[in-house]
């Protein structure tokens, strides 16, 4: 498995970079599915809400990633209206855990691979999907990213892998 050794950062919330950081990735969470949803169904396809979250929160932190784990659904809500209303609940944890297991992930491993990125992308969803489960009282609603999010899943394994190791490698 192609594991790879990166500068990874812990910044705290009284680093001014801390929070120039979650802004780049709330930003890349505002756009990212701005542009996904121009193809039908592309928000539940490719799930791109949670892609920056993850890069941010494994390259530079668990505060970095709760940061914009928790603004990026809001201000796209309050913003385009999406996700819906009912959907953010579920969208919210999900992204907290993300940010979290990234976070500590990283912390943990101290390197990237596309083992390790596969194994935190698979506890945020199996997480989340049991908290939507208990949450709306049906399983076929909580297994959605799962039925028709894998594209979502394996682009944000690969595209988190890729940025973090060729991209924002500093």
């Amino acid at each position: 498995m192609n594991t790879t050794t990166v500068k990874l950062h812990s910044f705290d919330y009284r680093q001014a970079g801390t929070y120039v950081a979650a802004a780049l990735f709330i930003l890349g969470n505002i756009v990212f599915p701005q542009l996904c949803h121009l193809v039908p169904g592309g928000g539940h396809i490719l799930l791109p809400i949670y892609l920056f979250t993850l890069i941010g929160a494994y390259k530079y932190g668990w505060k970095v990633g709760l940061l914009t784990a928790v603004a990026s659904p809001v201000v796209n809500y309050l913003i385009f209206g999406m996700p819906m209303l009912s959907s953010l609940p579920s969208i919210l944890f999900k992204s907290v855990v993300l940010a979290l297991a990234a976070g500590w992930a990283a912390a943990h491993f101290k390197k990237i691979s596309l083992l390790i990125v596969t194994g935190v992308v698979l506890f945020y969803q199996v997480t989340g999907t049991a908290f939507e489960w208990l949450l709306t009282g049906s399983l076929f609603t909580a297994l959605q990213d799962f039925r028709m999010g894998i594209a979502g899943m394996v682009l944000q394994i690969f595209g988190c892998w890729a940025i973090i190791k060729y991209v924002i490698r500093g």
